[in-house]
């Protein structure tokens, strides 16, 4: 299976993701372990970023095809609005859940408050993640929606109040529903 987590900034993606794999003893694949070479060596946004963020995603989705089928993989991704470019990759994740099947995509979110709290919390810009309040305050207002809604087995799970295994926990409850 291919459990997609897909959320704005500092909703606890990999958090979740992290407690969510050790239960169901899978693979994690983190946005950053995917992004982070492309903001290490080229500029945001620029072409070679682009190009840099497809060539690493292409190879992690190669690795994820070859594992054997009975190995569950949680990708974390931030896909939200209508670009041309979150859309393809929306796309490719999309191929990778018909080789992986099934596909379940759980769409995290949280309240103003505690998002805040969260993206400006310590340890994140020693990942690479994103601090800035403001970037909460403006994805909540600008509310823009995350891709994937069209999944056939989607879950809008609020972690305004959950600790990440209390999530996991209810994400792995969902899935056994849908089986």
């Amino acid at each position: 299976m291919l459990i997609v987590l897909n959320g704005y900034p500092g909703v606890g993606k990999l958090t979740i993701g992290q407690e969510l794999a050790a239960r169901v003893a899978g693979r994690l694949l983190d946005i950053h372990t995917v992004y982070n070479v492309a903001f290490a060596l080229t500029e945001f946004r620029s072409p070679a970023f682009v190009a840099t963020v497809e060539k690493v995603e292409a190879i992690a989705h190669d690795l994820i095809r070859d594992l054997p089928a009975d190995v569950p993989v949680i990708i974390t991704t931030v896909l939200a609005g209508d670009s041309e470019w979150g859309t393809a990759e929306w796309r490719r994740i999309e191929a990778l859940g018909r080789d992986r099947a099934p596909l379940y995509v759980v769409h995290l979110h949280c309240d103003l408050d505690e998002n805040m709290r969260r993206i400006q919390a310590e340890g994140r810009g020693a990942k690479r993640k994103p601090r800035d309040g403001e970037m909460a305050r403006r994805n909540h207002a600008e509310a823009k929606s995350l891709l994937g809604a069209d999944a056939p087995h989607l879950l809008r799970l609020d972690v305004t109040r959950l600790m990440s295994d209390e999530a996991a926990v209810s994400i792995m409850d969902w899935i056994a529903e849908k089986a």
